[in-house]
C-alpha cells in the first residue's frame, strides 16, 4: 500500500512549500537584536496572536491524528476536559502570571531562584528539559511516520530518519533568526493550514455519507440498540483506571492540575504568555486560547465520528460492511491515516498531508524556542555569572540561536530513538513518551505549590520533590505494576490520578525544607531597619 498523489495534490504541496519559504523570509527579515526581543518578543505581541500560538502549541501532529481516533473509538467526552482547563487558567492568571511580570522573568523557573535559590531554578529547568525532550521528540516521531508514509510510501528506518531530519531542519530554519516572535507568527499560519485541512475532510465525509445531518446525529446518538451515545460529553462514573480519565471526577482534579502545569509551569506554553504587553493581556490570551481550543478539538473529533459512520455503519452507508484493515506496509495505523492514504479525494489528500506537516512544524518550533530559553537563561547565563564573565546582551541572542540548533538535534535524535525503541521493545513507548510530561509535572507542581502557598521549601527539598514526583509516577505505570506486583494485587490508575498522587507527595516532601533564602532576606531587612 502506498499513497498515490495526483497532480492536484502535488500542486498543494508546491503551494505550501512556497508559503513556507515566503513566510519564513518575511517572519525572519527583522532579526532579534536583544535577549528580551529574542525570548520575549519585546513584550509587544498582540493578544489574539498569542492566544492562537498557545492553541497551536497545545495541538500537534499527535492531536491531528489522535483527535479523529478519539472520535472513532470513543465519544465527545474529551471536550469536557476544557472545564478543567478554564479552572486552571483562572488559577494561573491569579497566582502565577502577575508574579512572572512583576519579577520580569524570561523563564517560569526564575521565580524559584528569587524565592528559594539558584539551584532550585536550575534543577526545575533541567526537569522540564528532560520531560520536553521525550514529549516533543515523540511528537516529532509521530509526525515523521506520517510524513514518511506520505513522501516515500513506506515507514522503513531510512525513510523515517530522513523525514525526521527534514522536519527538524525546517523548524530550525523557520525560527532561528527571529526568535519567539517568528514562532508566534508561524503558529498563526500553521494553525490556519491544519484547521483548514480538517474542515476540508469533514466536508468530504459529509458528501460521502448518503444521509442528512439529522440522521447522522441520530445514528451517533444511538449507534446500535442500547449502546452508549457517541455524542456524550459529560461522564459521571467513578472510574480511576486508564479508561476513566475523561470522567468529571478526573476533569475537576487531575485535568486541573495538568493544565496548571501546562499553562503556568511549562516554558513551552508559558513563554508565549510572557510576550504580551502586560500580565492582564497575558491572562486574556490564555483564556481566549481555551475558548478557541473547544471548536478546534470538536472539528478533529467530529472527523472520527464521521469515519465511524463510514466504516462502522454499513446500513446507513448502503455498503456490504467489509472489514477495514488498518495497516500500512504491515504496520497498524489510525483510521484517519487509513482514510487519507486510501480514500481521500485528490487535492484533499495533499491538503491533509501539509496539515500534518504544519502541525508538526508548529509543535517543533514551540519546543525549540522554549527549551533554548531555559538553556540560556537558567543554565548558561548563571554559569557565566559564577565565572564573573561580563558579556554583551547580544551574546545571549547568539547563544539562543545555538541553543535552538542543539535542541533541534536533540529532538531529532529522540525521534529516531523512538522509532528503533518501538521496533525492538514491547514497552508502550508512544503512550509513555506522549504523557511523559506528567513525570515532570508532578514534581514541578509540588515545588510551585510549596513556593506560592507556604513559607517552606529549600534547594534540597526542591530536588527531593522533583525526584519523588518522577519516581511515584514511574512506579504507577502499568509496565512497572506488572513487574513489581503479583497478578492478584495489580491495579492501574489513569494518568490524571497518577498526577494527583505524585503532586500531593512531592508537595509534602518539598514542604519539609526550610526557606533559608527567605530567612536570610528577612534578617537583612530587619538589620537595615535597626
Amino acid at each position: 500500500m502506498s499513497a498515490q498523489y495526483t497532480l492536484l495534490d502535488w500542486l498543494v504541496f508546491a503551494s505550501y512549500g512556497a508559503i513556507l519559504l515566503l513566510s519564513g523570509w518575511w517572519f525572519n527579515r527583522k532579526r532579534a537584536n536583544s535577549s528580551k526581543d529574542f525570548f520575549l518578543g519585546g513584550n509587544s505581541m498582540p493578544t489574539w496572536m498569542v492566544a492562537i500560538s498557545v492553541l497551536a502549541t497545545s495541538q500537534s501532529a499527535a492531536t491531528f491524528i489522535g483527535g479523529p481516533d478519539q472520535g472513532y473509538q470513543g465519544d465527545l467526552s474529551y471536550l469536557a476536559t476544557n472545564i478543567g482547563a478554564f479552572i486552571a487558567a483562572f488559577i494561573v492568571s491569579i497566582f502565577l502570571i502577575p508574579k512572572f511580570y512583576q519579577q520580569k522573568v524570561y523563564t517560569v523557573y526564575e521565580l524559584l531562584e528569587k524565592r528559594i535559590g539558584p539551584k532550585a531554578k536550575r534543577r526545575s529547568g533541567l526537569m522540564y528539559l528532560f520531560g520536553r525532550v521525550f514529549a516533543s521528540g515523540a511528537r516529532l516521531y509521530m509526525a515523521a511516520i506520517a510524513v514518511a508514509m506520505i513522501l516515500y510510501g513506506n515507514i522503513n528506518a531510512d525513510s523515517v530518519i530522513v523525514a525526521t531530519l527534514l522536519l527538524a531542519l525546517a523548524g530550525l530554519l523557520y525560527t532561528v533568526f527571529g526568535g519567539i516572535r517568528s514562532v508566534i507568527y508561524s503558529d498563526v499560519l500553521q494553525s490556519v493550514v491544519y484547521v483548514s485541512a480538517a474542515i476540508a475532510v469533514i466536508w468530504c465525509l459529509l458528501t460521502l455519507i448518503p444521509a442528512d445531518f439529522s440522521t447522522i446525529l441520530a445514528t451517533l446518538n444511538e449507534p446500535t440498540p442500547g449502546a452508549d451515545s457517541k455524542l456524550a460529553i459529560f461522564k459521571f462514573d467513578l472510574d480511576f483506571g486508564p479508561s476513566g480519565v475523561f470522567n468529571m471526577a478526573s476533569v475537576l482534579t487531575g485535568f486541573v492540575l495538568l493544565n496548571i502545569a501546562a499553562f503556568g509551569l511549562d516554558q513551552d506554553m508559558t513563554q508565549r504568555l510572557l510576550t504580551c504587553k502586560s500580565d492582564k493581556e497575558g491572562s486574556k490570551a490564555l483564556l481566549l486560547s481555551i475558548v478557541m481550543v473547544i471548536p478546534v478539538m470538536l472539528v478533529f473529533i467530529f472527523i472520527g465520528l464521521l469515519l465511524y459512520i463510514v466504516y462502522q455503519q454499513p446500513t446507513l452507508m448502503n455498503s456490504d460492511g467489509a472489514q477495514v484493515v488498518q495497516e500500512f506496509n504491515g504496520e497498524k495505523i489510525t483510521i484517519f491515516m487509513y482514510y487519507v492514504l486510501n480514500e481521500a479525494p485528490a487535492g484533499v489528500k495533499g491538503l491533509v498531508s501539509v496539515g500534518i506537516i504544519a502541525a508538526a512544524i508548529s509543535t517543533l518550533n514551540s519546543g525549540l524556542s522554549s527549551m533554548s530559553s531555559v538553556i540560556v537563561q537558567d543554565l548558561y547565563r548563571p554559569y557565566l555569572a559564577t565565572k564573573n564573565k561580563h558579556v554583551a546582551d547580544t551574546h545571549f541572542v547568539k547563544a539562543g540561536r545555538v541553543g535552538m540548533a542543539v535542541v533541534s538535534f536533540a529532538l531529532a535524535m529522540m525521534a529516531i530513538l523512538c522509532y528503533f525503541w518501538q521496533q525492538y521493545s514491547d514497552m508502550p513507548l508512544l503512550k509513555f513518551a506522549l504523557s511523559v510530561m506528567v513525570f515532570s509535572y508532578s514534581g514541578l507542581l509540588g515545588v510551585y505549590f510549596t513556593t506560592l502557598f507556604t513559607n517552606r521549601g529549600s534547594e534540597g527539598s526542591v530536588l527531593a520533590a522533583l525526584i519523588v514526583g518522577f519516581m511515584v509516577t514511574l512506579l504507577m505505570q502499568p509496565y512497572m505494576i506488572d513487574w513489581l506486583l503479583p497478578e492478584s494485587s495489580r491495579f492501574y490508575l489513569g494518568f490524571t490520578w497518577q498526577l494527583c498522587i505524585g503532586t500531593a507527595l512531592s508537595t509534602l516532601v518539598c514542604c519539609l525544607g526550610k526557606a533559608q533564602l527567605a530567612q536570610r532576606g528577612q534578617t537583612a531587612v530587619g538589620a537595615e531597619q535597626v
